[in-house]
């Protein structure tokens, strides 16, 4: 057997197992998955969170909701975005109309 007709037959018998363990891994981990999340959510609810953090970089796109409106622009009214998470996040809705 060529070298060639091995990789193929080990790449395809790689995928075939990578495809069988994304399809069956999720219906055994369900019933955890789900605990996982109501267990965070009473956390939420315990601690009285805000909302999650979504990125770590700067403190204006840490907490959406606990941002002043100028924060972004604290170096200068004029200056570029020093982060790329800026630009991932949407104004809040009242200043999108």
């Amino acid at each position: 057997m060529r070298k060639s007709t091995t990789y193929l037959i080990f790449i395809a018998a790689c995928i075939t197992l990578l495809g069988f363990l994304l399809w069956v891994h999720p219906h055994f981990n369900a019933n955890y998955f789900e605990n996982s999340i109501r267990k965070k959510q009473q956390l939420v609810k315990m601690l009285g969170i805000t909302d999650m953090c979504l990125f770590t970089e700067a403190r204006y796109t840490r907490h959406l909701s606990q941002a002043d409106h100028f924060a972004a622009f604290q170096d200068s009214p004029m200056a570029f975005e020093h982060f790329p998470s800026g630009s991932l996040t949407l104004p809040p809705l009242r200043f999108r109309k």
